[in-house]
């Protein structure tokens, strides 16, 4: 394991720390080290939102957000004098 010094904490962080180590029945080391595995785990990847909702509202039917394309193309705006 490694060790990590930390110079020049700021009092108020510390009396925070202190407090939260508490909270949790921990040590301020051990709460430094929950603190740091928290931020620094990455999630596993899994599917995005989009595909969340789709699945979610499968059953509804097409959930399709385009609007129909038109057979003809769109003209240019005709302006009166």
């Amino acid at each position: 394991m490694a060790t990590l010094t930390i110079r020049d904490l700021d009092e108020g962080l510390k009396a925070k720390l202190r407090v939260r180590a508490a909270e949790h029945g921990r040590s301020m080391e051990a709460e430094v080290r929950a603190i740091l595995a928290s931020a620094l785990t990455k999630p596993t990847p899994g599917p995005g939102m989009g595909s969340r909702i789709r699945r979610r509202f499968s059953d509804v039917g097409d959930l399709s957000i385009e609007p129909p394309r038109r057979a003809e193309r769109a003209r240019a705006a005709e302006f009166l004098e």
